[in-house]
């Protein structure tokens, strides 16, 4: 067995904490750490969607280069479609291990590393966390023996790597269970000062999160990449069961709508006042621009929240101007999709 191992990271600290543990004992680490549309990306707070400039920085100081790789379509697949099923919202927890497990696999192989190591904590998680699902997953991967889980090593069967003296089981940790005070102290004693908060970034955690992404595919089971990203911005409406209205909540928000916006898509914006962008997405008429008129000038700067004239930009036509009341509550709240 090769002296090399591959980390899985999520930009955690327990992953943190068990990359450390290993170079401890001179194994040289390489990460990697997975991107998916889902909140695990660098746009997005959280752990796995921490910014990757300052994670970067942390991770060479704990003395680890990382490799990023995005799972793409492959994952968006499979949340559709989990074969182990969800927790309590969108989150398929046991066929994300599964598959960036996989994927880690590959990249043992192309790393020619021995072993492949996770910040895994033994029944930290009850769906995908325990030593029946650990088992379960490594087994069906090929890969029994060969997962060393150093946050909870002591208290787990001897993996491959001890068992041929690569790895001193006595320098392995038991920590098991929810707590954090044990990763809290290994955090102090190894000089992390930037601790990341724990469940942090997976998007499909969230019960608002979650009700967007099963409302969009409720009403259209092919969406892609570009209307999941939409997902986390705005406030989200829907007039019709094929249009969606989004409206902007802050600058960044706005500028990511206009960023976003496809062919056929409109954006709605107040023309004499500071206010939101306004994105109408999918199949709509003058009752849809109407409707999203409206609603531009509810969360607009308008004085007395009275009527405004709004521009109506649809890409690739020419930008007209309408005068819009504003939306009352009875005639919006009813379509909104939960808040996230």
């Amino acid at each position: 067995m090769n002296r090399k191992a591959v980390a899985l990271l999520s930009g955690g600290l327990d992953s943190m904490l068990a990359v450390r543990v290993i170079l401890e004992q001179g194994i040289p680490v390489t990460g990697i750490r997975f991107i998916t549309h889902f909140g695990c990306d660098p746009v997005s707070s959280g752990s796995c969607g921490k910014d990757v400039e300052p994670l970067v920085k942390m991770w060479g100081h704990l003395g680890f280069t990382v490799r990023m790789s995005h799972l793409g379509q492959d994952y968006i697949d499979m949340v559709k479609n989990p074969k182990y099923g969800r927790g309590k919202n969108m989150n398929p927890c046991v066929d994300c291990r599964i598959m960036m497990i996989s994927w880690a696999r590959e990249a043992l192989e192309r790393e020619n590393g021995g072993f492949l190591i996770t910040g895994e904590v033994l029944n930290q998680r009850p769906m995908s966390q325990t030593w029946e699902r650990f088992k379960q997953i490594d087994r069906g991967l090929g890969l029994e023996g060969l997962v060393v889980r150093p946050l909870s090593g002591k208290i787990l069967p001897a993996t491959l790597p001890e068992k041929e003296g690569l790895l001193d089981r006595s320098k392995l940790l038991d920590i098991s269970g929810r707590g954090r005070h044990r990763q809290y102290e290994l955090a102090k004693h190894y000089g992390i000062t930037d601790i990341p908060q724990p469940s942090g970034g997976c998007l499909l955690t969230d019960p608002g999160y979650s009700a967007r992404l099963r409302d969009l595919w409720d009403h259209d089971p092919e969406a892609g990449a570009r209307d999941i990203n939409l997902l986390r911005i705005g406030r989200h409406f829907r007039p019709t069961p094929e249009c969606k209205v989004i409206v902007g909540r802050m600058e960044a928000e706005n500028h990511a709508l206009q960023a976003f916006r496809g062919k056929g898509d409109v954006l709605v914006y107040l023309k004499d006042y500071n206010g939101p962008m306004t994105l109408v997405h999918g199949p709509h008429g003058a009752e849809e621009i109407r409707f999203a008129a409206s609603v531009t000038v509810r969360y607009g700067d308008v004085p007395d929240k009275g009527a405004a004239e709004v521009i109506v930009d649809r890409k690739g036509g020419v930008p007209y101007c309408l005068t819009a009341d504003r939306a009352r509550e009875e005639d919006y709240l009813s379509l909104r999709v939960a808040a996230s």
